[in-house]
């Protein structure tokens, strides 16, 4: 051998040193590697360097050696390798870790897409008023994100945009992907039935109420009319208690302004409740004006129905909604007398408030009040829910202002009616059935048919229906929508009170001047979270249940105990006293033949 091929057999070996110490960045050799025993020419450093393989060799081949030192090249290249990508994986973990920080309030409230016409509400005065603060909770995560990002950028890759940034995880709506399932195949009920209904549970659906109120459009400032002694000047239509406004006083209030002064009721007094007619106790005043969040309230007048308790209502509920039910003295007595009312204003839920000075004679129109003036008589409320005196509430108020107002954006919700869309329909309707004076109705209906009243078209959509189902009302007390039940009542007043008759032209006449809508949902669904009961005086006046008796039919007889081999009934043993009644019967029998027979002769 030569001293060439010893200085190339040297290198060979250095190399394979380099690569063991750059295993971290080099890709591990596949090709096979021969190693060779040191040759005697070495120098005395290299020499002590290859001690050890003599030993190696001592005991096993060169093939053997080779493998081995194979096998450790493999282990340290996959210790390295595991160590690049546990560092990984730690960086990674602390980006996502703060990234799952800053999406954190989402994730047990799945946070929505702006644009989804699902999502939760997004106001002007909310996100003006917000904005400060979300920007300086993102400006603190996205600097530790950033400084976390950037040690990691020198070692890995970042992943790409549309996977690492919060706005690629966006959490949905768990009810977005609801649909309604088709109707059920049962002939024998035709008639309107509930629809499931998608809810969020009550937990959430609490955290999803806007810290602050909705904006208003256009207007901002609404005030009242106030008249101590207000003179009718017209000779049809109003009443004292609506302030008598005349025709260009009606059609002015449809004139949307920034701030406004209307006809609402209670025209006379100090405030609503307080000797202006629809007069309430000091005491419930005081209470209804503490009521500063979420009030559901209704009413029974002239003793009309029997009063419904609220069922699956939430403790957290209970503690924090207000819960009103507005009688006359008729059926305060009543209650008194059927013990329903034992001395004080409580029964189940409902805080009861008699009401005296009732402003109409009748006791629908008197409902109207508190129906459509909850904003005037609860101040400090921003919600309401409205029920007839007939339902009963089966349903989380929070669950169902989730579903109706703030998961659709809006300020207002009632259900549409189950069968009529059009407003001559229900004229008719009314008229057939008796609801109300039928040239009370004509009138109504022909003046708004001369102020452009026209019959309900698909040319009218995205307005899926003009006839309401006014049993129940969900509302945000705005500016808006407060004008729009005042506006409302004042039809009432003026007109008939059958007040889905003038829902659709009041309405239309809001919409026309300002951007502004109302949620008109499915009856099935508001079937779905209050349960129609029948008017007291129906109940009282229907028959009792018949008692119907049942027979088992043939087959569920129980059968006769059986012998075991003849299948036939066991044979009785017959008594002393049996045996004796048949020898007798037969003796009988013997002397009546004889008898019969000697006189045959």
């Amino acid at each position: 051998m030569t001293g060439g091929s010893l200085g190339l057999r040297t290198g060979s070996y250095g190399s394979l040193q380099q690569q063991l110490q750059n295993s971290v960045l080099l890709p591990i050799q596949t090709s096979p590697i021969i190693v060779r025993k040191p040759s005697k020419m070495l120098l005395p450093g290299s020499r002590d360097k290859e001690r050890c393989v003599p030993r190696i060799c001592k005991f096993a081949g060169r093939r053997r050696v080779g493998m081995l030192l194979v096998v450790a090249i493999s282990v340290l290249v996959f210790m390295s390798v595991l160590s690049v990508i546990t560092k990984d994986e730690d960086v990674s973990e602390v980006v996502s870790g703060q990234h799952m920080q800053n999406i954190r309030p989402n994730i047990s409230l799945p946070s929505i897409d702006p644009g989804d016409p699902m999502s939760t509400r997004s106001h002007e005065n909310k996100t003006d008023n917000n904005s400060g603060s979300h920007e300086n909770k993102t400006g603190n995560n996205s600097s530790l994100q950033n400084n976390v990002s950037m040690t990691a950028v020198s070692e890995i890759q970042p992943p790409p945009p549309s996977v690492f940034t919060p706005n690629a995880l966006p959490f949905r709506h768990p009810c977005e992907k609801f649909a309604l399932p088709p109707p059920p195949n049962d002939r024998k009920r035709t008639g309107p039935r509930p629809c499931p209904v998608c809810y969020l549970p009550v937990e959430q659906a609490i955290t999803l109420m806007p810290k602050e109120s909705s904006t208003s459009p256009v207007l901002r400032n609404l005030t009242y009319v106030y008249e101590e002694n207000s003179i009718r000047t017209e000779p049809y239509g109003g009443s004292e208690f609506g302030g008598y406004p005349s025709l260009k006083q009606r059609n002015d209030s449809f004139d949307i302004k920034e701030s406004m002064n209307v006809h609402c009721g209670f025209v006379k007094g100090r405030k609503p409740g307080h000797q202006t007619g629809f007069d309430i106790d000091d005491l419930d005043l005081l209470e209804m004006e503490q009521c500063r969040g979420i009030v559901v309230a209704s009413a029974i007048f002239g003793n009309y129905d029997i009063i419904q308790q609220p069922k699956n209502i939430s403790e957290a509920s209970k503690k924090s909604i207000c819960f009103f039910m507005f009688i006359d003295e008729e059926t305060e007595a009543y209650m008194r007398n059927s013990s329903v009312l034992d001395g004080g204003n409580k029964v189940g839920l409902w805080r009861v408030v008699v009401v005296r000075n009732l402003p109409y004679l009748d006791a629908r129109r008197n409902g109207k009040v508190p129906k459509l003036l909850l904003h005037r008589i609860f101040p400090n409320a921003r919600f309401s829910i409205w029920i007839d005196g007939k339902l009963e509430l089966v349903v989380d108020p929070y669950q169902i202002l989730e579903r109706f107002l703030w998961r659709k954006n809006a300020t207002f919700a009632i259900s549409r009616h189950y069968r009529r869309f059009d407003v001559f329909d229900e004229a008719e309707a009314n008229k057939a059935a008796g609801k109300y004076d039928n040239a009370s109705i004509d009138y109504q209906v022909e003046f708004y048919k001369q102020e452009g009243l026209t019959p309900y078209t698909e040319a009218k959509l995205p307005i899926t229906s003009d006839v309401p189902e006014g049993c129940v009302i969900i509302k945000e007390h705005i500016p808006i929508t407060n004008l729009f039940t005042c506006l409302w009542f004042n039809e009432v007043d003026r007109f008939t009170s059958r007040d889905q008759i003038s829902f659709s032209t009041t309405r239309d006449k809001i919409m026309s001047k300002v951007n502004w809508s109302i949620n008109m949902f499915l009856d099935c669904e508001r079937r779905n979270f209050v349960v129609q009961a029948y008017h007291r005086d129906l109940l009282e006046h229907m028959a009792p249940p018949v008692g119907i008796v049942i027979h088992p039919p043939p087959a569920l007889l129980p059968e006769l105990p059986t012998d075991r081999f003849t299948r036939s009934p066991p044979k009785k043993v017959p008594t002393k006293r049996s045996r004796e009644r048949r020898s007798s019967s037969r003796r009988h029998r013997k002397v009546t033949i004889g008898s019969r027979e000697n006189n045959s002769f």
